[in-house]
């Protein structure tokens, strides 16, 4: 099979199997041999800014000489985003020849698409001989597919929130307690600063099984801030990095030598397209990944701080089980108008729906069938700096990376047609 067919395959396996995704991990694991055995690995779990913290600390790894394999999920454009070493994505030649092997492989179960992937990459980063792997959990930790890896050095938890309920509970404690299910006897843990009720979860969960836990300070974040240039914009994202560097500090205690300029290196040299992202400077054009409440606070949040008193026209797409009326309760403040879409997902909220909550809002919005017909209308526009609107693209990441993939072609052919 060619790549478009191998990933057309793992696409379509489903979504949840019949078993939790760690028991279907562990049995396809054993069945090609254990191979997650000789890979010392970071685990990092949370509900924002699991995928920046990766990519904090893959970057940081990488500047201290480290051979270092990335698994992160979904993708926005590109399979081959999920699967990483050293900053390089998985070749299309390796999927189609892992693929392979895992898909004419019977393992005595139904494999999900998490499941798929996540063997690849354990298969990929042995082929590489990888002196650490970092792994972004999927869904929860406690039962998600990357938690059949065994105990990792260091397990991170990023910010919680409310997300996907209907799996891991409809309250902080409860979800905080699926994330926990990645701190094991044997690591070292690290968490962001967290809700009072969160942070009482960690500290009982960690106490019971005597994992050494470290708490982010909020105080030592704006005291270390100057410190680290961060190329990611949006001040939240300062707390990403610190859980890196404190992921760094860890390993260090572990034997790993990570001098200070390359963890400021590191911090410096990250990216994470999708988050807050500006494509287009005229006309304005920003993508954001924000697809639950928390992150469209905090997307509304580094817009204020960025454009004080401005208003945006926000085109939103975002997936039936999220919290959208939450979410378009957050740019109500700073919207001028919102333009609603079906993102091109099976779990997709129909656009109309969307724009009907917000049309009792009092929101001035109108849903659009193409998502590429609305994306290239607003790149089109032009006017003065007065009266310019500023576009901000938000919801699911399959939706945002649709979006830009779109603009992105586009620059490509203006840049083609100047030359």
């Amino acid at each position: 099979m060619e790549y478009e067919d191998i990933v057309r395959e793992i696409q379509k396996a489903p979504r949840f199997g019949s078993l939790p995704g760690i028991k279907n991990s562990e049995k396809m694991l054993a069945a090609v041999g254990n191979p997650q055995k000789c890979l010392p690995f970071v685990h990092v779990a949370g509900t924002n800014g699991k995928g920046s913290t990766v990519a904090f600390l893959c970057a940081v790894l990488t500047e201290a000489g480290y051979k270092t394999g990335m698994f992160t999920s979904p993708h926005l454009e590109e399979f081959t985003e999920r699967i990483s070493v050293g900053g390089k994505q998985i070749p299309k030649e390796d999927v189609v020849r892992l693929g392979s092997l895992l898909l004419e492989q019977d393992f005595g179960l139904q494999p999900t698409m998490s499941d798929y992937c996540f063997l690849m990459a354990v298969l990929y980063f042995k082929e590489q001989n990888c002196d650490l792997v970092i792994l972004e959990t999927g869904l929860g930790g406690r039962l998600d597919s990357t938690n059949a890896m065994g105990t990792p050095l260091v397990a991170i938890i990023t910010k919680i929130g409310y997300d996907h309920t209907k799996i891991l509970g409809n309250t902080l404690s409860q979800i905080a307690l699926e994330k926990a299910g990645i701190l094991k006897p044997g690591c070292l843990a690290v968490t962001e600063s967290q809700e009072p009720e969160v942070e009482e979860v960690f500290r009982r969960y960690c106490g019971e099984r005597q994992i050494p836990l470290t708490i982010m300070d909020k105080n030592r974040i704006q005291a270390e801030k100057a410190g680290y240039h961060i190329s990611m914009p949006g001040s939240f994202q300062r707390e990403n990095a610190m859980a890196a560097v404190l992921g760094a500090k860890e390993l260090e205690k572990q034997g790993y030598v990570i001098p200070e300029e390359a963890i400021k290196q590191g911090i410096g040299k990250a990216k994470w397209p999708g988050r807050m992202e500006i494509l287009s400077e005229k006309p304005f054009f920003l993508v954001d990944g924000a697809h639950n409440g928390d992150g469209t606070a905090a997307m509304v949040q580094g817009l204020k701080e960025w454009y004080p008193g401005e208003k945006f026209r926000f085109i939103m797409g975002v997936l039936e089980e999220k919290d959208y009326e939450q979410m378009a309760d957050y740019i109500l403040p700073i919207a001028s108008q919102v333009i609603t879409v079906t993102p091109e997902n099976s779990r997709a909220l129909q656009g109309e729906r969307l724009a009907s909550y917000m049309k009792k809002k009092g929101m001035q919005v109108r849903n659009c069938l193409h998502i590429q017909d609305i994306v290239k209308e607003c790149l089109l526009e032009t006017g003065n700096m007065e009266d310019e609107v500023k576009n901000v693209a938000f919801g699911s990441l399959y939706f945002i990376g649709t979006v830009r993939k779109i603009i992105l072609n586009q620059k490509m052919k203006e840049r083609v047609l100047h030359l």
